[in-house]
């Protein structure tokens, strides 16, 4: 069917060769009136006859090639013997071979071969010489004026066979390279299924735009974490996403954080820009991950890790551990332990709860239940928890403070989670928030967070704050700058917020003492 389709289109552009030359040589023949160029022996009137005829047989070869009655290679072949014999008589009424239409059979000769791609060019250039010599040997023997002789009929037949055979090379060179385009489209064809595939099957979210922020293409990943439906290349990215065109804009001005996370509708997404070359030129790349997706995958792994180290740990510690600990107090129990015994025997002790809190903790930490969300009325939640830990802790009622907004706000976390992060804020601020000789001062603060529908909650005192040199350490586990601490309770304050979909960081840049803000959705 396409070697049909090529066939087709060659009969065509011959058609439009043939028009043209048939119509350029109507130009010179017909005007002026009385052309000068024209030999003595030329027959004007015979040769305008002859050039009305092959106007004819071109536009007969025209509805032909509509009405499909011949094959194309057919009505190639005819077409270019009819040249032939059209241009012959052509060149013998206007006066032979010296008027030098002889050389309109090259290009006759040279279209044959090129439209049926090499096949007959040298039966073509035969053809030709044949008729320029039979020209020759008629116009000598019948005619009275003799026009040109065999030297130049003969060197227009080597012209001819010259031609053939650099059009058959050509024509062959021609075919083999749109052979190798045509296997090279398919091969790209189905490289870009392929690739379209491997795109739509990622879990990452792919979104491509030009350098006026227009849509390329985005994959099902992009659709489903920008909440997007049915979309059209070329739409804009500020209409279909304004906040991530917003984050586009302070990443191309290099203003954006390499981790920043946005939401968008009920997704937290952490973008990601690959620039293609000159953004205004190429556009880019913008690759979306799903952070809540990246939360459970690490915490997957770290409880894989996890559970690992605290079966060890409960082998090889705990239970040693314990017999050291029902030693030390057979040995306080005994009548002959004196004074400076029992000193090292509590030391002994005061280590080995300490040992055991850790180990404690470590197991709680591995065994931690999945959250179970429930909604709550933050406001309220807060108002419980400020009066059972003050309650619990025996506090003044000025020694934890609590400020909300006016208007009532939800949240959807898990209340034992929640409270447990909260409890830990709370020890660690009035464990570290003394501010002098005054009391610690421990405030809880509530108010809407930057980002969209988010809500921030801070834990805050009076202290010193956190020494800049340890605040990237400040989340790591078994981390700590107190020497009966464990080191754990901010790690596993962070991982129960990760769980629940909230993030914990401590804020730096508020003075004085140590802040701790809560990020969560609405």
């Amino acid at each position: 069917m396409k070697k049909l389709n090529n066939s087709r289109t060659a009969v065509g552009w011959l058609m439009v060769y043939r028009l043209s030359l048939t119509l350029a040589l109507v130009l010179i023949y017909f005007y002026p009136q009385t052309p000068t160029w024209l030999s003595a022996g030329g027959d004007l009137s015979m040769a305008r006859l002859l050039l009305k005829l092959q106007t004819l047989s071109v536009l007969l070869s025209g509805v032909l090639m509509l009405l499909d009655r011949l094959a194309p290679a057919r009505q190639i072949e005819l077409a270019i013997f009819l040249d032939i014999v059209f241009y012959t008589s052509l060149m013998h009424i206007s006066g032979g071979i010296s008027t030098g239409l002889g050389l309109i059979l090259a290009i006759v000769v040279a279209a044959g071969a090129i439209t049926l791609e090499g096949r007959l060019s040298l039966l073509f250039a035969a053809l030709a010489t044949l008729a320029v010599i039979f020209q020759q040997f008629y116009t000598e023997l019948y005619s009275n004026t003799v026009s040109g002789t065999y030297t130049q009929a003969g060197l227009l037949g080597v012209t001819y066979f010259a031609v053939a055979l650099l059009a058959h090379v050509l024509a062959r060179r021609l075919h083999e390279t749109e052979h190798l385009a045509a296997r090279r489209q398919v091969d790209i064809a189905d490289l870009s299924k392929l690739n379209e595939f491997i795109i739509q099957s990622m879990s990452i979210g792919v979104l491509a735009v030009n350098g006026e922020r227009r849509l390329l293409a985005l994959n099902q990943a992009a659709q489903r974490l920008l909440g997007l439906g049915t979309t059209r290349t070329g739409e804009r990215l500020a209409r279909l996403a304004p906040q991530l065109n917003l984050w586009l804009t302070h990443a191309l001005g290099q203003t954006a954080s390499g981790d920043e996370v946005l939401s968008l509708g009920e997704h937290e997404v952490r973008p990601r820009l690959q620039r293609l070359d000159d953004f205004r030129l190429g556009g880019a790349l913008i690759f979306l991950q799903d952070n809540r997706q990246l939360v459970r995958e690490a915490q997957e792994m770290k409880l894989v890790s996890l559970g690992r180290l605290t079966a060890n740990i409960a082998h090889n510690i705990r239970n040693p551990l314990s017999s050291i600990t029902h030693a030390g107090q057979l040995l306080a129990e005994s009548e002959h332990t004196g004074p400076e015994e029992r000193h090292l025997l509590n030391i002994v002790r005061r280590n080995a709860l300490r040992i055991e809190e850790t180990v404690t903790s470590i197991l709680e930490l591995s065994r931690r239940h999945q959250p179970q969300p429930q909604r709550l009325d933050l406001g309220a939640w807060l108002r419980e928890f400020c009066d059972e830990y003050a309650a619990g802790h025996r506090l003044d009622p000025q020694a934890l403070k609590l400020e909300l907004p006016p208007e009532q706000l939800h949240v959807c976390v898990d209340p034992r989670h929640f409270g447990q992060v909260m409890r830990n804020l709370c020890e660690n601020a009035f464990l570290h928030g003394h501010g002098g000789l005054a009391p610690p001062e421990v405030r809880i603060l509530v108010t809407h967070a930057p980002q969209k529908d988010s809500i921030s909650v801070t834990v805050s005192d009076q202290g010193p704050g956190v020494a800049s040199e340890h605040v990237s350490q400040l989340f790591d586990p078994f981390f700590t700058t107190s020497s009966a601490g464990t080191g754990l309770g901010l790690y596993a304050a962070r991982e129960l917020c990760s769980a629940n979909g909230m993030r914990l960081k401590y804020n730096e840049r508020q003075s004085p003492g140590a802040h701790f803000q809560i990020i969560m959705t609405t």
